[in-house]
């Protein structure tokens, strides 16, 4: 398939910049794949969608404060440091965007905080605006994270044209996050409240959780029309034997197994045994999932609207068929949901 065969106009004003009230009271669109039947509900009502010893597959990881501002040596001019990824954690050095990159060389000192609380140093070029750095902390390891907590911000996505709140750092991370290292939330799990995941549990409905390290790559703009071309940004994730099993009873018995976002249908989907079976995983994975594909082990899928020719768009199209989600976005937009990372939320089914 081609790149412009995922464009659609998209309103500026559907773009959520805020997230809902209540994390269950988003909106919810409901895309049976096998009728093409769509229907309009609340989020909370994706219970009535699950029996019990059906699985939902969630993304714990966790976001961290991944936006720092500070300084740079000698000429104080200010400066915002995103870090992307831990590359030592005793040497500390990360792998970092930096902004303005034209002026932060390799050997340039930066500096963060009140009394300069962190330090850091550039090491290295790796992309136009990619730098390495290493943080010249005396510390221990956890008064490093103390700082970076301080100092960080939640990072919140650039499009979201506001700093942001302390009700962000709550609601820009799901309640089941556990593992730290994301630099962007699983955003269709934002939508579970600790009240409907109790209500989820007592229905008998079982949960199988992964870890899949969210990355800014999986935003990066797709920019060959022919897809077969476009590079996925590797992202680390994990899967333990205990919730790999889980899953595979669920996939015997032919229960409902549901993706709870493209970040845990990534994860799944990169670690399929030779006889369709999901295998405990540590490991890096850089799949890029479109149409036409053939998918293993969920046969449901939550998921946020997301923006045109984007590369969560076409994955969700390769599960719920293209055309049907193609026309269901149109409805989308004709009904004023919200989209993005505080957006409203479908399930296919």
């Amino acid at each position: 398939m081609k790149l412009s065969q995922f464009g659609f106009k998209l309103p500026e004003s559907l773009i959520a910049h805020s997230p809902a009230g209540h994390r269950d009271e988003s909106r919810l669109m409901v895309v049976h794949k096998d009728s093409g039947k769509i229907e309009h509900k609340v989020f909370k009502d994706v219970i009535d969608y699950f029996d019990e010893k059906d699985v939902l597959i969630l993304n714990n990881t966790k976001v961290f404060p991944a936006r720092l501002y500070g300084t740079k040596e000698k000429t104080a001019a200010k400066i915002e440091v995103f870090l992307l990824r831990e590359l030592n954690r005793e040497m500390r050095l990360w792998d970092v965007l930096v902004d303005p990159a034209r002026k932060i060389r390799v050997g340039n000192k930066l500096y963060f905080g009140e009394n300069d609380l962190l330090v850091a140093e550039v090491v290295d070029n790796t992309t136009s605006r990619g730098r390495t750095i290493r943080f010249l902390f005396d510390g221990t390891d956890e008064e490093f994270r103390e700082a970076i907590e301080i100092l960080g911000e939640t990072p919140l996505p650039k499009y979201i044209k506001r700093r942001p709140t302390p009700e962000d750092k709550d609601r820009y991370q799901t309640i089941y996050a556990k593992h730290e290292g994301a630099v962007a939330a699983p955003t269709a799990g934002l939508h579970f409240s600790r009240e409907l995941m109790k209500r989820l549990e007592l229905k008998g409905v079982d949960f199988a959780e992964v870890t899949l390290h969210v990355g800014l790559g999986t935003f990066r703009q797709v920019e060959v029309e022919d897809l077969t071309k476009h590079k996925m940004d590797s992202e680390h994730f994990m899967i333990s034997p205990e919730h790999a099993e889980m899953v595979n009873k669920a996939l015997a018995a032919k229960q409902r197994i549901c993706a709870v976002g493209t970040t845990s249908m990534r994860a799944i989907e990169s670690a399929v045994s030779a006889n369709k079976k999901l295998k405990p995983a540590n490991d890096w994975t850089s799949k890029f999932i479109f149409p036409p594909y053939e998918f293993s082990i969920a046969n449901s899928m939550v998921t946020n609207f997301h923006t045109p020719e984007s590369t969560l768009l076409m994955m969700v199209a390769a599960f719920g068929g293209y055309d049907l989600i193609m026309q269901a976005y149109n409805i989308a937009v004709k009904e004023k949901y919200r989209f993005y990372s505080y957006g409203d939320a479908m399930l296919i089914i």
